[in-house]
């Protein structure tokens, strides 16, 4: 298969933002072997970017695959390129879960940022899979560490390292350990109390700032005592829930409505408001952005946008989500945001949703108020 045919949509797109790299075209060449030699419904695929790893084996011949990815738009783009390409009858998309992994004897994996979302799924592979199986896990070499190949030792017994190609490497670990496995799993999701602000965050791996809450998030909610006075809020690209457990919390009567596009985020965020007990009042939903709303009917947007794409750092996913946050937005209501100083953001806020106010900034962050025209 071609992979340079492949494309990103629906998710960011630009120079320097490819659907498919080096790391895809070893991991796929490294374990042609393996993947031919697959039963059908024996192969699990997991955190595909934009379906490079599955419509690459696809093209090989594997049958019935187990396809999970965290990201919606990534679902999406493999979906899409899957229709335009082909073949498009040969994986299932499933959650993450002991079901995803039952009985899989090889399983493909783009190493993920984190290494709780490797420890994580690596976890699952070792408690559910068969005891024959084998990972290819595949990745840049500038974003790889020894600490990943730690994480892996500690559920399965050899992990093997490939040479580089075009700065790029596979792990390739054997003989799980069943009962390793099954204790690892049992730690997640991850729990933490934070006393200073009343709250517990739940976090699976891989979610930004797992179980803590990071400084950025915690200056916007510094300036809660200034939002305006709503009665339904929407925390975009809600990551663990912070933002929306912490608003029902101190608001009994507001409803918040939280979004992203990260199954593990949605599902933490969800944790979150039951372990805050406003669950009733949370609603959280998987979705690209704020694309569940109708246009013009929101009050107040809060964001705390990331600033990569997959392994690339971009602006292009806080535009979208301006984007977003500006076609919810009712005439005169408000987007509030907090956002590394020196990304100057603000010229695009002006552009995108409307007037913006600086509300406070510090030597970091800055937290403005845009109203929507």
């Amino acid at each position: 298969m071609d992979l340079s045919a492949l494309r990103r949509f629906p998710d960011v797109e630009g120079p320097g933002l490819a659907a498919a790299d080096a790391a895809d075209r070893l991991l796929l060449d490294e374990g042609a072997a393996a993947i031919a030699g697959t039963a059908p419904g024996a192969l699990v695929v997991v955190d595909d970017a934009y379906g490079a790893l599955t419509l690459g084996a696809a093209e090989t011949g594997a049958r019935r695959i187990r396809v999970h990815q965290d990201l919606i738009t990534g679902e999406r783009a493999l979906a899409a390129n899957a229709e335009r390409l082909g073949p498009a009858d040969r994986f299932d998309s499933v959650p993450l879960g002991p079901e995803t992994f039952r009985g899989a004897t090889t399983v493909l994996l783009r190493l993920p940022r984190a290494l709780d979302r490797l420890a994580e799924v690596a976890a699952l592979i070792a408690a559910y899979a068969d005891p024959s199986v084998r990972l290819f896990a595949t990745g840049r070499i500038k974003h790889m560490s020894v600490s990943m190949n730690e994480v892996l030792h500690t559920v399965f017994d050899r992990v093997d390292v490939t040479r580089a190609r075009q700065k790029s490497r596979v792990l390739i670990a054997s003989g799980p350990r069943v009962s390793d496995g099954a204790h690892a799993t049992a730690e997640w999701p991850r729990r933490l109390n934070h006393p200073d602000l009343g709250l517990t965050v739940v976090a699976h791996g891989g979610v930004f700032a797992g179980t803590r809450i990071d400084i950025g998030t915690r200056f916007l909610l510094d300036q809660s005592p200034q939002f305006p006075d709503v009665a339904s809020a929407v925390d975009l690209a809600c990551g663990s829930g912070v933002i929306a457990a912490a608003l029902a919390r101190r608001h009994p009567t507001l409803r918040v409505t939280a979004t992203d596009r990260s199954a593990a985020a949605v599902s933490s965020a969800r944790a979150t408001a039951r372990a805050n007990g406003v669950a009733d009042r949370v609603v959280v939903v998987p979705a690209d952005g704020a694309e569940t709303l109708p246009n013009a009917t929101q009050e107040l947007v809060l964001l705390n946008p990331p600033f990569h794409s997959d392994a690339a750092l971009s602006t292009g996913i806080a535009e979208h989500l301006f984007v977003e946050a500006a076609r919810a937005l009712r005439p005169g209501g408000e987007l509030w945001c907090v956002w590394n100083s020196h990304l100057r953001y603000r010229p695009a806020l002006e552009r995108i949703v409307g007037p913006t106010r600086q509300i406070a900034r510090n030597r970091k962050f800055t937290v403005t108020a845009s109203a929507r025209r």
